[in-house]
């Protein structure tokens, strides 16, 4: 059975945002080594959308760059969308019926499989298919934004606290 996990970086105040702060070094090869390691990933519209840079080389990527493309095209993804007509290489679009589709998932594969975005996790929370919570904080702080928690907060603990590269910190926490 896989386990369901959502995890990104975030700010001090609770916000997800890839234009305003990015990973140092460190933790960049950590997120490598963690999108190599999935069995696949869920993917909400916005999001998906805004990875989907990964799918054509940029001649001026270092080699971590290039690193994180290879591993990110290689894994399979799920993509739910009502208004997507079709979905990149390697990727699945799930524009009903996602509740089933990601139990099914659950079910019949083993691994992690990463959920990316606030709002499909936030309906993945909704109805009890979240195994897991990764948060990693930057020391930014937004003010504004989409928050981590973009629907109701679950009642959680906290199973592990991690440092990750110079600036960020892992909490890592499971439903109780």
């Amino acid at each position: 059975m896989a386990k369901i996990v959502f995890g990104m970086n975030l700010s001090l105040d609770g916000y997800v945002d890839h234009q305003e702060f990015a990973p140092d070094p460190a933790l960049f090869r950590h997120w490598i080594e963690q999108v190599r390691g999935l069995t696949g990933s869920v993917y909400g519209r916005r999001v998906y959308e805004v990875m989907r840079y990964w799918d054509e080389d940029h001649p001026e990527w270092t080699p971590e760059l290039r690193d994180f493309a290879a591993a990110w095209r290689g894994q399979p993804k799920w993509v739910v969308s009502q208004s997507l007509k079709s979905v990149g290489p390697n990727a699945t679009l799930v524009a009903d019926e996602v509740e089933a589709v990601v139990r099914g998932l659950k079910e019949e594969l083993a691994g992690e499989i990463s959920v990316s975005g606030p709002e499909l996790a936030g309906s993945l929370t909704e109805l009890g298919l979240i195994d897991e919570y990764r948060l990693y904080f930057h020391p930014v702080v937004l003010g504004r934004g989409t928050p981590f928690f973009a629907g109701r907060r679950p009642p959680l603990r906290l199973v592990a606290s991690d440092r990750m590269g110079e600036d960020a910190i892992r909490l890592t926490y499971v439903p109780v």
